[in-house]
């Protein structure tokens, strides 16, 4: 499968991936950030593939069309309206609640594009599933991906976001004047 061809493209480039999902951890909403190319996609799925993780991530569902929608059927992607979010946040903790296992990936920013704040549904989900957030990082100055320690939020937003921003902040982006780390904000 075109995973395969990540998967070589990603070690081919020289990237190595830091940090791993606890065996313990059976439900996480998995942030993708920084998020400021399509590359980061690619990268990712080569990540997911090399660990043998059966992640699950959200795109517009403009792109569920023939023939895009193979590929994204087959590597865990799941159409959403993005005008609906308080009944996308809804429907996401159902999942999880419906589900002995889910990992869910979501960028937080919710775009390619330089943004002020971060979109809020990747805590409101964490928080209302009551499962931990894992920051999942690419670091395209050092050729590394991976994943931080679990975040189990407490409902201090600042708080939370602070420990987000300490994660983030050492992270360079593809495209680091896209990426906005000061201040974490949410929407």
């Amino acid at each position: 499968m075109i995973t395969h061809l990540f998967v070589w493209w990603f070690k081919f480039k020289g990237w190595k991936i830091l940090g791993i999902v606890p065996h313990e951890i059976q439900k996480a909403v998995i942030i993708a950030a920084p998020h400021t190319s399509n590359w980061d996609f690619i990268y990712a799925l080569a990540v997911f593939k090399l660990l043998g993780l059966n992640v699950k991530y959200l795109a517009k569902k403009e792109l569920f069309r023939f023939p895009l929608s193979i590929f994204l059927n087959n590597t865990g992607g799941v159409p959403v309206e993005r005008k609906k979010s308080q009944s996308l946040t809804e429907a996401i903790i159902n999942k999880f609640n419906n589900f002995d296992k889910l990992l869910v990936i979501i960028p937080a920013e919710g775009t390619r594009g330089k943004v002020e704040k971060w979109k809020s549904g990747f805590y409101y989900v964490a928080l209302g599933a009551n499962v931990p957030v894992l920051p999942g990082f690419l670091d395209y100055k050092n050729k590394e991906a991976g994943f931080g320690e679990p975040i189990y939020l407490s409902g201090d937003k600042v708080a939370d976001m602070n420990k987000l921003k300490m994660f983030y902040k050492t992270k360079e982006a593809k495209y680091p004047e896209l990426f906005n780390i000061e201040p974490i904000k949410m929407d």
